[in-house]
């Protein structure tokens, strides 16, 4: 197994969040029309998704430079990012260091179409749980956030072995839990989650489906 990081926790912690409004809110209706990953989940109420998913200056920057500095990226490498939404962390990975080479991939059409236009061409739609149409170690360093809590077990075998297969490096983030409160939490928030496990279950997860790379969490708290 890789390294347990802590790139996105911070920033996760800065959004407050009412977990028992949400499961209250008629939570199957928001969790189908979140499960189409269009307009509504990205930037529309947010009983849907996100409530409106905009660029905000710098938001990204402490990730995007955590991701730069860890992985040694310099100009010219190859960054993939597995699940990329609107793509504002290739965005701020692209500021901070204009020679590298980005691509993105996410199956939502309104995410990618509103995406920076300096990243925008960079971007194509596609499942995260499908072989991807790169070659072996294409990648210096292949990344996902937020996306991989959203497959099924069968799905989570082809996406981890992707990740692995393309990138040279590999770092995933994704939602757990450690204690029945945060788990709780989850359940209540969590509008698109297939996949419900805890910190242990994750990483046998990863070494069953033979993922060596970088891993993070955040959680409910």
């Amino acid at each position: 197994m890789g390294r347990l990081l802590n790139i996105v926790t911070p920033l996760h912690r800065m959004t407050k969040r009412d977990y028992l409004a949400r499961m209250n809110d008629d939570k199957v209706t928001c969790m189908l029309k979140a499960k189409e990953y269009e307009s509504d989940y990205w930037d529309g109420d947010r009983r849907f998704g996100y409530g409106g998913y905009r660029y905000l200056e710098n938001r990204w920057t402490p990730v995007a430079k955590a991701l730069i500095e860890t992985y040694g990226l310099k100009d010219g490498s190859r960054v993939l990012d597995v699940g990329c939404g609107k793509a504002f962390l290739l965005y701020e990975m692209k500021k901070l260091l204009p020679g590298l080479e980005l691509i993105g991939f996410d199956m939502s059409h309104h995410g990618v179409a509103d995406a920076k236009p300096e990243v925008r061409d960079n971007l194509f739609l596609y499942r995260a749980q499908d072989a991807y149409p790169f070659g072996d170690k294409h990648f210096d360093l292949a990344i996902s956030l937020a996306t991989f809590h959203n497959l099924r077990l069968f799905e989570l075998k082809t996406a981890l072995a992707e990740v692995q297969r393309v990138g040279k490096q590999a770092y995933i983030m994704l939602e757990s839990y450690r204690n029945e409160r945060e788990l709780f939490n989850l359940q209540c928030w969590a509008l698109t989650a297939e996949s419900f496990f805890d910190t242990a279950e994750w990483i046998w997860l990863y070494n069953h489906f033979g993922y060596t790379g970088d891993y993070e969490f955040i959680y409910m708290e």
